[in-house]
């Protein structure tokens, strides 16, 4: 039986503490190595080394294919705390064979944080915002919760803060966590509307006790329509909830939305876990732009728009997980999805028109699926009483391809 062979590339975690944190297997590593890289701030924590050592160079990127030049010499490269959870490890791994390397974590700020705090990681929410926008938290601002963010600097704090105030939150309680697990940790505790911070070292992370009056997103698919921003061209909030359930969304999943309007439908999408992806395709520039907004605003900055008319625009393309059609149904679009390569789709179409709801009709003949009728009612003010006031009926066929 043929031996694995050694690894050639090491990633080490490594804390502020230095050296004195490293496991014995790390510290050999760094021993038998003849190139070392990593942060400035990474490198100036070790002693004087027999290896050729280099800072990573900014951006990130930049510094892949020189590490990469170095396969079958024995190479370590630095990285912060758990290389694996918000951390450089995974961009990495991804490019070599796993018998090439090997991994010696150190604890993330994430359990240093909790350690310190006395909080139950399982029970907080962690987000890696070095290089991401603070409107990723907006789900996450609900009072009583708790969630702890790493961020890039100083600035990045004030920004936080600030924003936390603007929607509302400004009662909650933080703490600011620098340099933790080194000689420079410091811990200090405020409410981001009592913030005057102005001298914080980095590396630096912001433990957050939700608390204020500020809009909650619900976590369930049908929120109301003023969290979009819109012309009047959206899936109101109870067709909204019906087209997500039957589109029903699953991590590491992706979404077509056609003909998106304001985004709603494929926002939603997004929020329902953080691993899915959506892709809106929408013909109107005006309403493009509205749907990147709205997902920004809403925290998922991962929405992809792209501007063009289906169904031209799908052309050469392999379909995704599922497809929602809310606006330009027609029958050359569905004989376009039908015909686009690609495993099994959940298609979902809605139609208000008398001529798509003939068409989907005759497609629920040809191909199966499931066929519903939704009509919705809203009690109004009637004179000094109330009555209904009915919308369009709608109608939505729901096929798997």
């Amino acid at each position: 039986m043929s031996k694995t062979p050694d690894p050639w590339l090491t990633i080490i975690g490594i804390g502020e503490d230095g050296p004195d944190g490293l496991s014995r297997a790390a510290r050999r590593a760094l021993e038998a190595a003849a190139f070392v890289t990593g942060a400035p701030r990474h490198l100036s924590l070790l002693p004087a080394l027999k290896a050729e050592c280099h800072p990573w160079p900014v951006p990130f990127e930049d510094g892949i294919a020189p590490l990469l030049a170095r396969r079958g010499q024995p190479t370590v490269m630095l990285a912060s705390g758990d290389p694996f959870w918000f951390g450089a490890g995974a961009s990495i791994t991804r490019l070599l064979a796993m018998e090439e390397w090997a991994v010696y974590p150190a604890p993330s700020t994430f359990a240093l944080a909790a350690a310190r705090l006395g909080w139950p990681l399982q029970d907080v929410e962690c987000h890696g915002l070095h290089a991401a926008p603070l409107a990723r938290l907006r789900p996450s601002l609900v009072p009583g919760r708790r969630a702890i963010i790493l961020l890039r600097d100083g600035m990045a704090v004030s920004a936080l803060v600030a924003d936390l105030a603007r929607n509302g939150f400004g009662a909650s309680s933080i703490h600011v966590l620098e340099a933790l697990g080194g000689p420079r940790e410091r811990i200090r505790a405020t409410t981001a509307d009592n913030f005057d911070l102005t001298d914080i070292a980095h590396p630096v992370a912001v433990a957050l006790s939700v608390a204020g009056d500020g809009r909650t997103l619900p976590r369930v698919s049908g929120i109301a329509d003023d969290w979009f921003d819109h012309d009047g061209q959206i899936t109101k909030r109870p067709a909204r909830a019906l087209t997500l359930s039957a589109l029903a969304p699953r991590p590491g999943e992706t979404l077509w939305d056609i003909g998106a309007g304001s985004g709603s439908i494929a926002i939603e999408w997004l929020l329902a876990h953080p691993a899915t992806q959506a892709i809106a395709f929408e013909a109107d520039p005006t309403r493009a732009a509205r749907a990147r907004s709205n997902a920004a605003a809403l925290g998922v900055d991962r929405l992809t728009v792209i501007e063009g008319k289906a169904p031209d625009i799908l052309r050469a393309r392999t379909r995704p997980d599922a497809i929602f059609i809310g606006g330009g149904l027609s029958e050359a679009l569905l004989e376009t999805l039908f015909a686009l390569p690609g495993g099994q789709t959940r298609l979902v179409a809605n139609a208000v028109t008398l001529e798509s709801e003939a068409l989907l009709g005759q497609w629920h003949a040809r191909k199966g699926g499931d066929l519903l009728r939704i009509e919705l009612a809203q009690a109004v003010p009637l004179g000094s009483r109330h009555g209904w006031r009915s919308a369009y009926p709608l109608v939505q066929w729901s096929v798997t391809l």
